[in-house]
């Protein structure tokens, strides 16, 4: 009987390492799934607890990035021996009498480059945009308002505005290949 031959360790592809700045699942999984449809390499992506370093509430486009990118950031400090970096920030903006919400996502590698996208915006009901006027976060006044419980680590607030036909995931997962796009496209970047 001839048994297999034993390969060594170091024969084995090396996964690469993908630190998120978040453990809300919504937002590792849709870095997860954008890089597994990205690319053909394996990927082990872990999230990580850390400060976005700006507003609970992040308001308008520069704070909203500003937030995103220094969870990559700070991900980049803790986890230096990682392949890639992820930060994935949430945000309003006001509009007039309007408010919308959108998120910004951003993506750095080893070799310095940066990704960076942004979802597309909704506009928020006018019980929602009070809420948030007043100092509550988005994902707590969409909680107060649908009577859900932590909303923001399933559906979010465009879950419960869009009856489930879009969902947080697939709104940030979008974005979040966007922002590979520098990383696809290596020699146009």
């Amino acid at each position: 009987m001839a048994f297999p031959k034993r390969r060594n360790l170091q024969d084995l592809p090396r996964k690469k390492l993908v630190v998120v700045g978040s453990q809300n699942p919504v937002k590792v999984s849709c870095a997860e799934e954008a890089f597994h449809l990205a690319f053909d390499d394996q990927f082990v992506v872990q999230g990580l607890n850390v400060s976005s370093g700006v507003s609970e509430q992040p308001f308008g486009d520069a704070e909203t990035y500003q937030g995103a990118y220094n969870r990559a950031h700070q991900c980049q400090l803790a986890f230096p021996e990682a392949d890639f970096w992820v930060g994935i920030e949430g945000g309003v903006d006001e509009w007039g009498e309007d408010m919308a919400a959108f998120a910004w996502i951003v993506v750095l590698d080893r070799q310095g480059k940066v990704g960076r996208a942004k979802t597309a915006a909704f506009f928020l009901p006018p019980g929602i945009k009070a809420l948030v006027r007043d100092g509550v976060e988005l994902g707590e006044a969409n909680d107060q308002t649908f009577q859900k419980i932590n909303s923001k680590q399933q559906g979010g607030a465009i879950g419960s505005l869009s009856n489930g036909l879009v969902s947080r995931r697939d709104l940030y997962k979008q974005a979040a290949l966007l922002a590979l796009i520098p990383f696809i496209q290596d020699e146009h970047y």
